[in-house]
This record gives C-alpha cells, sequence and structure tokens, in this order.
C-alpha cells in the first residue's frame, strides 16, 4: 500500500486532535484512500506534557527543521497559530517542495498574498478548510461544488463565542454582556483575552478568506469594517425580540447595486431566519446564488475535534492530489493567482440597508418631532417608532426602525440627533437584514 509521509508542527489542541484522528481513524482513512497517511514527525516546543494520544515517543521534537528538512515529508501540517514563526515555517515548507496544511486563519488573512504566491511558484499545494468555520466544509464547496455560481450574498456567523454571548443574552432577559462572558470563559468557549473574539477581528480573518473564494478579491484586514459586540445592551436584545429580530454578529458580502460589500458587525435578523436558528458555539452559513439558489451550512465552528476534522480532510485531498501526479489541480483560493485582485470592495458609507437606532430622549413634548425632523433631512426614512420604559436621569428610550437608508445619511444623521439638547446619551445603531423592509 503506497504510504504519504506527514509532519506536525504544533501539538497543542489542534495538533494532538488531528495526531488522535490519524492514529484512531487509520483503518477508516485506509480504506477510503487507499494508501497510508502515516505520521512520520510531530514537532512542539514542549514534548513532556501528556496530550491524551497514544503516539511512538521516537517521532517527537523540539526542533520544526527536523519536520521542514526531511526529505521524505511530503506534508506539513503547520497548528502553532500566530504570524511568527508560523509564517516563516510555512514558507520554508513551501519552498522546500512540502505541501502545507493549515489552520491559521490570522496567518493567511495578513500575509495570504506572500503565502499563495510562494505555493503558486513551488507548484506545491496549501489548504486550510480547518482555518473557517471548523468542521464545515464550507471553502471547499465555495471553491469546486459551487463553483459554477455568482454569490449574490452571504450572511455569516463564523465566532462561536460572539453566538454562544448573544444566545444567551437572547434567551435571558436583562443578563449582561459581562456576566455572559465570564460564563462563556469558565466554560471554556472564551480565551482570557477574548478581544480578537469579541472585537470581530476572529471573524473579519475568516471573512477575507472567503471573500477571496466568492469573488476573487484579497484585501488586508483593515479594508474590512468591523464591529464586535461589546456594545450589545441587554435592552437592545430586548427589542430586537419585540421587533421579532435576533442580535447576531455577522459577517456579511453582498453584491449590491452600490458596490461589493464586506463587512462585520452585530446584524438584527428576522428570527425565521435560517441563521437565526443558529445558536450556542455553533457556526453558520448562509448563501444565496444564482443558480443553487438558497444554501445554509451547519456545524461547530471551533473545537479540537472539529478542527483536526477539517484538518485531515485536507490531508487526504493532498495525498489523492499527490498520488494522481495533479498537486495543483484547484487553486487553493478558488481563483489563479494571476486573476485574484486586491480592489474591489466598497467603502461602509455607500452600504444601503435597515438600521435600529435607540435614542436616550428627554421626556417631553416635541421630543420625537426633532429627532424625526433631522431624519427627514438628511433622507432617513422612518418605518416604525417606539417609545419604551420610564423616565430615568439618562431620559427616555425611543427605539427607531428606518427603511433603507445609505450608511452616510444615517451616520450624519446620528451625529445631529446627538447634538440635541433633548438627547442625553449617543444613539445606539445596529444594522438590520430584512428584505421585507424597503
Amino acid at each position: 500500500m503506497k504510504e504519504i509521509s506527514i509532519g506536525l508542527i504544533g501539538f497543542g489542541t489542534i495538533g494532538s486532535g488531528v495526531a488522535k484522528l490519524l492514529q484512531e481513524n487509520r483503518d477508516v482513512l485506509e480504506a477510503r484512500v487507499g494508501m497510508s497517511l502515516r505520521l512520520a514527525r510531530v514537532a512542539d516546543l514542549d514534548v513532556e506534557t501528556d496530550r491524551g494520544v497514544k503516539i511512538d515517543r521516537s517521532i517527537l521534537t523540539t526542533n520544526a527543521d527536523d519536520v521542514l528538512q526531511d526529505p521524505n515529508i511530503l506534508i506539513v501540517a503547520e497548528l502553532i497559530g500566530g504570524y511568527e514563526p508560523a509564517r516563516t515555517f510555512v514558507l520554508t515548507a513551501l519552498r522546500n517542495g512540502k505541501h502545507v496544511v493549515t489552520a491559521n486563519k490570522a496567518l493567511l488573512a495578513e500575509h495570504g498574498a506572500e503565502i499563495f504566491g510562494a505555493a503558486y511558484q513551488a507548484g506545491t499545494q496549501i489548504a486550510f478548510e480547518g482555518a473557517v468555520a471548523g468542521s464545515i466544509p464550507i471553502l471547499r464547496s465555495l471553491r469546486e461544488a459551487l463553483v459554477a455560481n455568482r454569490f449574490e450574498k452571504v450572511l455569516a456567523i463564523l465566532n462561536g463565542t460572539c453566538n454562544f454571548i448573544l444566545t444567551a443574552m437572547d434567551e435571558t432577559p436583562g443578563v449582561s454582556f459581562d456576566q455572559v462572558l465570564g460564563e462563556a470563559q469558565n466554560l471554556g468557549y472564551a480565551e482570557a483575552d477574548p478581544s480578537l473574539d469579541i472585537e470581530g477581528i476572529d471573524a473579519a480573518h475568516k471573512l477575507v478568506l472567503m471573500l477571496s473564494l466568492t469573488h476573487g478579491i484579497r484585501v488586508p484586514v483593515s479594508r474590512i469594517h468591523v464591529e464586535g459586540i461589546t456594545g450589545i445592551d441587554p435592552f437592545d436584545v430586548q427589542m430586537a425580540k419585540e421587533f421579532s429580530y435576533k442580535i447576531k454578529l455577522l459577517a456579511v458580502i453582498n453584491d449590491s447595486a452600490q458596490g461589493l460589500e464586506a463587512r462585520v458587525h452585530p446584524t438584527m435578523i428576522p428570527r425565521n431566519h435560517p441563521l437565526a436558528r443558529v445558536n450556542g458555539v455553533f457556526n453558520g452559513i448562509y448563501l444565496k446564488c444564482d443558480a443553487a439558489d438558497e444554501q445554509l451550512f451547519l456545524g461547530r465552528g471551533a473545537g479540537k475535534e472539529p478542527t483536526a476534522s477539517a484538518v485531515v480532510g485536507d490531508l487526504v485531498e493532498i495525498a489523492r492530489n499527490i498520488a494522481a501526479g495533479c498537486a495543483t489541480r484547484v487553486p487553493p483560493a478558488g481563483y489563479p493567482e494571476d486573476r485574484i485582485s486586491a480592489s474591489g470592495i466598497t467603502d461602509i458609507r455607500n452600504v444601503v440597508t435597515n438600521y435600529y437606532l435607540r435614542v436616550q430622549a428627554a421626556d417631553s413634548p416635541g421630543v420625537l418631532s426633532k429627532i424625526s425632523g433631522v431624519m427627514a433631512r438628511h433622507r432617513v426614512s422612518i418605518h416604525s417608532v417606539i417609545q419604551k420604559g420610564r423616565h430615568t436621569s439618562a431620559g427616555v428610550p425611543v427605539v427607531f426602525l428606518t427603511h433603507t437608508a445609505r450608511e452616510a445619511d444615517v451616520r450624519r444623521a446620528i451625529a445631529e440627533v446627538a447634538d440635541l439638547d433633548v438627547v442625553k446619551e449617543p444613539p445606539v445603531i445596529i444594522r438590520i437584514e430584512d428584505e421585507t423592509i424597503t
């Protein structure tokens, strides 16, 4: 039986999960693939800690070069995360003629042009299914199964930590963001420093990778409009429920009349939308295609076993290509490198959508007319308005839902509203994805 030798760099949570899957499902893999995937070398700075995996200790090393320079190892899995030394290891492997599998979305989002270019020049493969949505095979679906389609809209829940927090706030009236974040940390769903998750950066890294597959555009994360969920208030969560919405942190790609939009922010979606039923730590991706119509992908977006499943799937794909002698059969980013564009994203101020606006206003006559007058001057049309709650020192919350409006107009209107003497606090803005309101 033909054998493919694999080297792992990184033996932490994901690396040990990959090693365990290769060992425990060896018979299934050999039957399905028709060859043996042999774990030949595992490099990590710590090779003494018990990872709960039965492994031949002779293949463990603290020197990554033992993997990168071994001529018998054909595929290297980089599973240490971060930018350096991961970037150096990946580039070295590719330039040494080795194929690479990684789940490192931050590395590929920030250094994708260099890394994909190196793979192209070396004629080697790089696969990264585990970098986006864990066990959900969304990248392979975009790259191959749905290749005939134009992608009109992508709405994606790509961060399980944020989804867990927003689900808990929706299901437990009055519970605060900080309370649920603490619970998420206690359960291991959130890091001790959760900033990359709750500020939306993790989702933005994944959005950058998806954008290359859906539209052939590669842009830095700095070009993506990103808002996190730290400002979500229990009051707004409950108001969303009253309007039959749920708040989700969405990564959005929208091919609109205003241009191609790519953005990450909290969004209200109808409670009957397919993504509204994606709760807890699960991820979900909703696609609207011209030929395949609507598609929904749902599954575990992170964790040891789900991500290991995606990584091993990539290892198998590359091993099959090696056996067939067609290493670069499908471009890793879905488009040939010379067809990838570095521009094409419209500014967030050009986006046209619906908005939820909350204004803390004085409980006095004429307040609503003042606010609505400002909004009308800036071409922001009000769909509905509710005054909710009792008077406090911060005023009375007045909630507006708008018809579709241009982001730049909404921002100008809100800036002027904030300066009114009857407004006590900066207004709250949450975008809405609801095609029934125009």
